[in-house]
């Protein structure tokens, strides 16, 4: 049943008494005035007993409505409905009853964005099964690895990855064009029966900090947790029209750019396939985008676009996240689109607790920071001793939940307005003769260089000052001693006379992790 929210105020509009939702306030002051997390449930249908999350994204919705654009590296691009995704996720609910898989299944899904992945997503959550979405970048040893983890009754396989079928014992599908047709053939009404507390989903971090990687479970009721990110992070609001290019394998692309803004029953779109940036900005022009929400490595591939075309954007909200924004790409971005980028901190295991408000005008935006907590998140920056640290000196973040602080292992500061500033992981912290320097602050300055299009810093051991700092830079100009300290005179003129790289190496481009993160962990195994 649906219950009532108490709110502080009641508006009448056209005679008509209304009672405002967390939807209706964009301003930071709003934000944690009304805030509460009883109000989160005013947003659904379901309750804390009884909720699945396909019936919020939707079955509630309109039907002839816009549910997901998909702009693709060839070009066929594909529009598909509230309607579309009802009909076909319950025929794949039907045909996994039939198979006689039961409540808590995990099935796998190794697709590329695409009403195939749309229908198996939500399909399976619909059957009380578990989705675990993979990045469909993975070989056989990233897959096998996970399918070791999760253990899953059936591997859902994109076309093009068929060949890892003979790589594991598992039970595979591939979804080719026999898998809609065949699909037809189920009843394509369905009723969800499952409860808030329910396990939905699997999602896979992309760190590489662990052997084995680490599956973060989720249950019906964290759609309603990642409203928050929704309503703060990404500013998504009804009547958006919002797109978010990362794979929905990962945290940002699957719960700030599919689950959250579709059970808001805002219109969304994703990217498929090869990464392009002026084909990105082709579909952010295309589709109207209002609200764009992309990894920081999103961003600084547009910038680096030769010559590109002007193009007619309607862009009000922006937001980034994965790893900090350098200032010179914050600027660009703030130049071209004619607003600023607000950041999204947070990680798979906490979830985002730091953001910008995008659309709060009574936030400004500050380059170079994460902005202010989220509503209910508590949030501490403590030096090794346990004590808060003062304003602007560097400690680690940590978050209060279940009656203890949380490590989130990143370093932080905070300045006197209240707003925190990012200082790389934990072990990105560089020692060097007694001196303590940030790789992420060098990085910054590096890219600010003209011809450096971007960089990575680690610590590496010296015998004379314990570390120094080694940078791998990726330019169109080659290697040579007149480059090398024309860049080392760049760094120690912007930051100190210490504080810039003795070691600089050319490459021809940086490891990532599958989520586009520069990969520091890759850099320092290599040395």
């Amino acid at each position: 049943m649906k219950r009532s929210i108490k709110y502080q105020k009641i508006e009448v509009r056209d005679n008509i008494s209304f009672m405002p939702r967390l939807t209706d306030y964009t301003s930071y002051k709003d934000a944690h005035k009304f805030f509460t997390k009883e109000a989160l449930w005013d947003l659904f249908d379901g309750d804390k007993d009884n909720l699945n999350i396909a019936y919020e994204c939707i079955d509630r919705h309109e039907p002839n409505r816009i549910a997901i654009n998909i702009a693709t590296d060839t070009g066929e691009d594909q529009t598909i409905t509230f309607g579309d995704l009802s009909t076909w996720s319950n025929r794949v609910a039907n045909w996994l009853q039939t198979k006689e898989y039961r409540a808590g299944d995990r099935v796998a899904i190794m697709l590329e964005p695409s009403l195939e992945f749309y229908a198996a997503l939500f399909g399976i959550m619909k059957a009380g099964c578990v989705a675990v979405p993979l990045f469909t970048a993975f070989g056989p040893d990233g897959l096998n690895a996970r399918l070791k983890d999760c253990e899953p009754v059936l591997v859902i396989l994109d076309p093009k990855k068929s060949e890892l079928a003979s790589d594991t014992d598992t039970e595979t599908l591939i979804a080719d064009d026999d898998f809609l047709s065949d699909l037809e053939a189920y009843n394509n009404t369905y009723v969800t029966s499952t409860t808030s507390a329910d396990m939905a989903m699997y999602q896979y971090t992309s760190g590489t900090s662990r052997e084995l990687p680490e599956a973060v479970k989720h249950r019906h009721r964290a759609v309603v947790t990642v409203m928050i990110a929704a309503l703060y992070a990404t500013g998504v609001r009804p009547g958006d029209k919002y797109m978010c290019p990362s794979s929905p394998a990962w945290g940002h692309g699957l719960w700030h750019g599919t689950l959250a803004p579709l059970a808001l029953g805002v219109e969304i779109s994703t990217y498929a396939g090869k990464f392009d940036p002026e084909k990105l900005l082709a579909a952010i022009e295309k589709f109207k985008i209002t609200n764009l929400s992309a990894a920081a490595t999103h961003y600084r591939l547009m910038r680096n676009i030769s010559n590109p075309k002007k193009r007619a954007l309607r862009l009000k909200k922006l937001s980034f996240t994965g790893e900090p924004l350098d200032t010179e790409t914050a600027l660009w971005a703030r130049k071209i689109f004619g607003h600023d980028v607000c950041s999204i901190y947070g990680s798979t295991e906490v979830g985002v607790i730091i953001a910008n408000y995008p659309g709060a005008d009574d936030l400004p935006v500050k380059v170079g920071s994460l902005g202010k907590p989220l509503p209910g998140c508590d949030v501490s920056i403590q030096n090794p001793q346990g004590k808060a640290c003062s304003v602007g000196e560097i400690g680690e973040i940590l978050l209060w939940r279940k009656n203890s602080f949380f490590r989130v292992k990143d370093l932080g500061s905070i300045d006197e307005d209240g707003y925190y500033f990012h200082h790389g992981r934990a072990d990105d912290v560089i020692i060097s003769a007694g001196w303590t320097m940030s790789a992420v602050e060098i990085e910054d300055v590096l890219l600010k260089h003209p011809d450096i299009a971007e960089a990575a810093v680690i610590g590496v051991p010296d015998t004379e000052r314990g570390q120094i700092v080694k940078a791998f830079i990726v330019s169109k100009r080659s290697e040579s001693k007149e480059f090398i300290s024309e860049v080392q005179s760049f760094v120690r003129n912007r930051l100190s006379r210490h504080e810039y790289p003795r070691i600089i190496v050319i490459v021809d481009e940086l490891p990532k992790t599958p989520a586009g993160k520069v990969n520091r962990k890759t850099l320092r195994d290599q040395q």
